[in-house]
């Protein structure tokens, strides 16, 4: 029996969570297990309450954690009173994609926060939207460099969230995350 047969008739939300848990468990080459994959990541974004209110889905976390894209279709409970996308959901479609990819890329020797951001409006739309984030290696150079001392360092991700079918921008967002070497005495407790 596969699992949506053996959920069937459950409610949706027991029916997600035993979909992920029949997921396999990604391990390290040592045997250990990875706390969360990027598949089972993109899941819990497409349940996760705020997510579903603001009308964002995930489309695809990649299995590097280097790319994640969102998107965002205009809906009755996501409209502004103008009757276009609302601006804290336009925001909510980039957070805190970076800084979960990040902390990934960067592994538990580092803390990662979310450290500000800014938005930009350009342009109203009623249409769909997509925002394409992805790490390159530059930026991974940047933070390593930044963080080496064992100083914090801000590192300044900029985003563009642009119509799906045009590719014309909505609206410009600055992130900034906060990345600091943890000091050997928390390494040792972690």
């Amino acid at each position: 029996m596969d699992i949506c047969s053996a959920t069937r008739g459950l409610p949706l939300h027991e029916q997600s969570f035993a979909m992920i848990e029949a997921l396999p468990t990604p391990r390290l080459a040592d045997g250990a297990n990875v706390k969360l994959s990027p598949a089972r990541l993109k899941i819990l974004f497409n349940l996760y309450p705020p997510y579903l209110g603001a009308g964002v889905s995930v489309d695809y976390i990649s299995d590097d954690w280097r790319t994640c894209q969102v998107r965002m279709n205009l809906r009755w409970y996501n409209r502004n009173a103008v009757g276009t996308h609302f601006g804290g959901s336009l925001y909510s479609m980039v957070d805190p994609h970076l800084m979960l990819l990040t902390m990934n890329l960067m592994g538990k020797d580092y803390y990662v926060w979310d450290k500000s951001a800014s938005i930009s409006f350009d342009k109203a739309t009623r249409k769909p939207l997509i925002c394409h984030m992805h790490i390159t290696d530059q930026d991974l150079a940047q933070i390593h460099a930044g963080t080496d001392t064992g100083d914090k360092y801000l590192h300044t991700f900029d985003l563009r969230i642009v119509e799906e079918e045009s590719g014309d921008q909505v609206c410009a967002v600055k992130k900034v995350i906060y990345v600091r070497k943890k000091s050997p005495n928390r390494l040792a407790q972690t």
